[in-house]
């Protein structure tokens, strides 16, 4: 079963960059033109994001007919569904990553096969917030314990 589910994520995730080189979000300055809706607006990726929108809302429709994943016991789904401080904080830094280097973590990686310099450094720093945020952030913001949990 694992060897089966990493043959299916490699292809997957092959797929999608694929997808991502196709259609032109491994190209951070067509990105960043995208995301420049008061100056120089290219359009030209709204059918991508159209396009990603469609994909999920069906796969998220089939995915509720489901009694469970077809290579998995259970769907992971988020339990927090509160639109709190955290998030819109993560989110506006994220927004801000992608308006400024025209990346976001997929097509970044994905711009790794290219040999896209600007891409190796997005992510190197992208890995060095990822693991000073789970060092820093829960000494400086305490968490509740899981309810039912043993200490």
């Amino acid at each position: 079963m694992i060897v089966l589910r990493t043959i299916v994520a490699l292809i997957c995730g092959s797929l999608f960059g694929l997808g991502l080189s196709i259609s032109g979000m491994l190209d951070p300055h067509r990105v960043r033109g995208f995301l420049d809706v008061t100056g120089a607006w290219d359009p030209s990726l709204i059918f991508v994001l159209a396009g990603g929108v469609i994909v999920a809302t069906i796969g998220y429709r089939l995915s509720r007919l489901l009694p469970r994943p077809l290579l998995d016991r259970r769907f992971d789904l988020p339990t927090k569904t509160a639109i709190d401080a955290p998030l819109l904080l993560g989110s506006a830094i994220f927004g801000i990553g992608w308006g400024i280097a025209g990346f976001c973590p997929g097509p970044a990686i994905a711009s790794l096969t290219l040999g896209i310099g600007p891409a190796f450094l997005f992510v190197v720093t992208m890995l060095v917030g990822m693991i000073a945020h789970d060092r820093l952030i829960p000494r400086l913001i305490p968490t509740e314990p899981v309810k039912g949990a043993r200490p």
